[in-house]
């Protein structure tokens, strides 16, 4: 009877031709729905009455109802769907053997057997394991993207950027997915052995692996640690004893190791960008082509009524009251694969959000959503259309409690929410709009026509006349003034804050403005932290005058609660006697003082490169408990962490580090700045390697 003697899994040449060549590591890693060699040596030739067999099999109850096991001869042709193998070559006892997986087999990881039978006896030959992912190169593939340009930015991809920010300030950080790194893949995947699904029914779940749909909506759940051992715990209070700070992080990888490290308990703390930066990480890995989608003025509509309602008391502070909100930024993925449940115009890009925000069927769990769809307002369809129609197509309604005690509404907004829907172009770091792929244009009778559509099909016995935020705005007063904030100077960490209370009078005649004010430091999904300024005038305006009102707010008044977001909402509320009131509001950012990174000499691949970093402490004060980290995939493994000196007022810090780049091409260097004055500073820098 032949035994087996070796067997060489070809793993260069196999993983050149699936693409899987970056991935790091020594396992055979090989896409779905293509042909893999594997050559086997045997103690003796077969006989040729011999008959051979192969086992493919996955997950803990392997089966052939199930589709994660399949048993399949070895012939001379190959079968043109399901599993097949053949007889390239025979020579001595060398078998050269190609075998093809279907284009819809359950990815993960493969156990591959043999059976050898002749004479009468059998043999059964352990050959080994393989990872079966996604193959987005496939045209018979759900994840099958056709264009190259895109394909190599969305799976292939290691490092990105992600815009943070405000609508008048957008900004962008950058973001070290790593799903090539070492022991990355393998995280991925005890991501999906993690979940409750696998635990509830592991041979159902693992079935499932098929399904980019069933595989990303598990993913959306697992990758925040609300209702199961997921990757990340949550934290927008600004307040991160007990963990990191969300704005610290500059990648995934760091943290999906630390949670494997843990024994899979979150990891803390995230915030969206966060969540969906690891989200991405592991969509990518497993062969989903994704990206990640910043949507700025982002509702959070609780009650599905696709109005978000915001309040203010008669000092003119913002409340923190009903559970509506809206979000300076909010982030999320979009997935590419094909919709059979939804029909094939509904193919294409997916939203997944793994930030837990609402429950879906039980679970903080968000997608896939159709994009198309949401552009259509089909809010009734698979999977939280609603929630997600909603962040991108809420009214604003402002309230305000008048000093007696009563509420009164103030004013609704029908085009503040959903702006400048934003992700990184392909091949480059600028910034690509897609906000016409989630909405109609703004005001074109297209939108209200799809807006009006998705609320009847929320509220069918609603009648519409009375719940349309453009039939209230009739019905609202025309006020006599109006206001904005205006920014004076320059906004940076350390200095003070100058804005300037623009006040119009609208009508002819003279109208006196009693106006209360405030100042917030805030977290950026509108977390309020501490009041740091407040003031109230009275002005006298002229027919059709505009008058100037400036406002300061000193370092020294902020300093203390200004969080790692550096964002302040200043709030003005105008009151003319007997008219509704104006509510002004303006969200500000301050700039943190620059670091700057420099690489000291040429990169080439295994040769160690000197980084420079340089940064000045702009203050008055001394800044202490300083901590430079550094990360970057291809340039460096793992991260550095780097103690750097206390600096006196003024004082320029210089810290010299070395990088060991393991791969060509152009790559991103990463690096975080905190102390006891700057929670966050962050750079970052493309280093071109040459081989």
């Amino acid at each position: 009877m032949s035994g087996l003697q070796s067997v060489d899994w070809q793993i260069a040449s196999n993983r050149q031709a699936h693409h899987t060549e970056r991935f790091y590591g020594k396992d055979l890693l090989v896409r779905r729905g293509q042909l893999f060699q594997v050559s086997l040596t045997l103690s003796q030739g077969l006989s040729s009455g011999g008959r051979v067999t192969f086992t493919a099999s996955t997950g803990p109850y392997p089966s052939e109802s199930a589709n994660t096991k399949a048993v399949f001869p070895l012939s001379n042709g190959t079968s043109s769907s399901g599993w097949g193998a053949q007889l390239v070559s025979s020579r001595n006892n060398v078998l050269n053997i190609s075998i093809l997986s279907p284009a819809n087999a359950p990815i993960g990881r493969y156990t591959l057997n043999m059976q050898i039978s002749s004479q009468g006896s059998d043999s059964t030959l352990k050959l080994g394991t393989f990872i079966l992912l996604f193959n987005p190169w496939l045209q018979a593939d759900s994840v099958f993207m056709s264009n190259h340009a895109e394909r190599e930015e969305y799976v292939q991809e290691d490092a990105g950027i992600i815009f943070v920010g405000s609508t008048n300030r957008i900004s962008m950080i950058g973001w070290n997915y790593g799903q090539f790194e070492e022991g990355i893949l393998n995280i991925c995947l005890s991501v999906l052995d993690n979940s409750l699904n696998f635990r509830r029914d592991p041979a159902t779940d693992v079935a499932h692996r098929n399904d980019p749909k069933y595989v990303g909506r598990v993913l959306s759940a697992m990758i925040n640690g609300n209702d199961d051992s997921g990757v990340i715990s949550g934290n927008w209070s600004g307040n991160y004893t007990g963990g990191r700070d969300p704005r610290n992080w500059n990648g995934s990888v760091e943290i999906l190791k630390e949670w494997q490290r843990s024994g899979f308990r979150p990891v803390r703390y995230g915030q969206c960008w966060v969540f969906a930066g690891t989200l991405n990480t592991v969509l990518r890995c497993l062969g989903i082509p994704s990206r990640v989608i910043t949507n700025f003025n982002s509702a959070h509509d609780t009650d599905q009524n696709l109005s978000v309602d915001v309040y203010y008391d008669p000092l003119g502070r913002p409340m923190d009251k009903g559970s509506d909100s809206v979000w300076n930024f909010h982030v999320w993925n979009e997935a590419w694969f094909v919709r059979s449940d939804l029909g094939p115009s509904y193919n294409g890009w997916q939203v997944l959000d793994a930030t837990p925000q609402e429950r879906s069927q039980g679970v903080f769990q968000c997608g896939p959503a159709s994009v198309i769809a949401i552009r259509e307002g089909n809010v009734d369809w698979d999977f939280d259309m609603p929630f997600i129609f909603a962040e991108v197509n809420a009214d604003r309604i402002t309230w305000i409690y008048e000093s007696n005690g009563a509420l009164k509404k103030n004013s609704s907004d029908t085009h503040s929410v959903g702006k400048y829907i934003s992700t990184k172009a392909v091949g480059s770091n600028s910034r690509m709009d897609v906000t016409e792929k989630y909405k109609y244009p703004e005001g074109s009778s297209q939108e209200r026509q799809v807006f009006e559509k998705a609320l009847r099909k929320l509220k069918p016995t609603m009648s519409f006349s009375a719940t349309s935020a453009s039939s209230l705005a009739r019905e609202e007063r025309e006020p006599s003034i109006s206001g904005r904030f205006k920014v004076a100077g320059v906004l940076t960490v350390g200095k003070e804050v100058n804005l300037i209370l623009m006040l119009k009078n609208l009508t002819s005649d003279t109208k006196t403005v009693t106006v209360n004010m405030t100042a917030w430091t805030i977290v950026y999904n509108g977390t309020l932290v501490h009041e740091v300024w407040k003031d109230s005038v009275t002005k006298s305006l002229n027919p059709e005058e505009e008058i100037e009102h400036p406002v300061k707010i000193a370092y020294a008044q902020y300093e203390k609660y200004l969080k790692a977001d550096n964002m302040i909402r200043t709030t003005a509320v105008c009151q003319v006697t007997d008219e509704p009131e104006v509510v002004v509001e303006r969200d500000i950012i301050l700039d943190n003082p620059t670091l700057t990174l420099e690489v000291l000499d040429e990169a080439r691949v295994q040769k160690p490169v000197n980084v420079q970093m340089l940064f000045s402490n702009p203050l008055d004060e001394p800044v202490k408990d300083c901590v430079l980290m550094v990360e970057g995939s291809g340039l460096l493994l793992g991260n550095l962490k780097i103690d750097v000196p206390a600096l006196r007022p003024k004082e320029r810090s210089r810290v010299r580090f070395e990088i060991l780049p393991t791969r060509s091409g152009t790559k991103q260097l990463l690096a975080n700045f905190s102390c006891n004055k700057f929670p966050a500073i962050k750079a970052m820098l493309s280093v071109d390697v040459a081989e």
